[in-house]
């Protein structure tokens, strides 16, 4: 299975962490195929994550750079590294994405749309936020080259991991301009 977007920008290679000025290039509606480590984190890895913040500990992970993939996968069936690893919904961690952000993160990964203040959160601390296609967690679990825990075993498919990934493809819904794809995509095809 190959997942093309459509777009008149040429696709871009992205690799992760995410260096300084790599991202101001990319444009709503580019496909890019991301390279290297993804840290996978939904609600409950987030909710402790904000703990540590709260009593100033530190995360298991140097968040600056990285790409924070929003996904609980499956467990790995044999011959595999891990099973489907489809985007979950990002609009449940709109109310703690100001912190990542904070502390550096350069790209969100998930699906769906985000809260105006992620979206201006994203454009003051030079962040994008990416989308992956929901229903494909068999394709994306397959590009996982490896998986390694973090921490937080006991959350199961929430713990917080480390996916090394090899061409993920992804599409750019809001960008370094404050561009937004969830609003400009339906205009273009004449809906409201």
């Amino acid at each position: 299975m190959t997942i093309i977007f459509s777009s008149k920008l040429p696709p871009v290679r992205l690799e992760a962490p995410i260096g300084p000025g790599v991202l101001g290039h990319l444009r709503i509606g580019q496909s890019v195929f991301i390279s290297g480590p993804l840290v996978a984190a939904r609600d409950q890895a987030h909710k402790r994550l904000l703990d540590l913040s709260l009593d100033s500990k530190p995360w298991p992970f140097d968040p600056r750079g990285q790409i924070i993939y929003y996904v609980g996968p499956s467990p790995a069936p044999p011959g595999r590294v891990i099973g489907a690893a489809g985007p979950t919904t990002s609009g449940r961690m709109d109310p703690m994405t100001g912190t990542f952000l904070e502390k550096g993160v350069k790209a969100l990964l998930g699906k769906g749309r985000r809260s105006p203040q992620v979206l201006e959160g994203l454009k003051n601390h030079g962040a994008v936020y990416l989308a992956a296609v929901g229903g494909a967690g068999a394709f994306y679990g397959s590009l996982v080259q490896e998986a390694s825990l973090l921490a937080w075993p006991e959350l199961g498919p929430e713990a917080l991991a480390i996916l090394t990934v090899k061409d993920f493809p992804a599409m750019v819904v809001y960008d370094l301009e404050g561009s937004d794809l969830y609003e400009t995509g339906p205009r273009a095809w004449g809906r409201p």
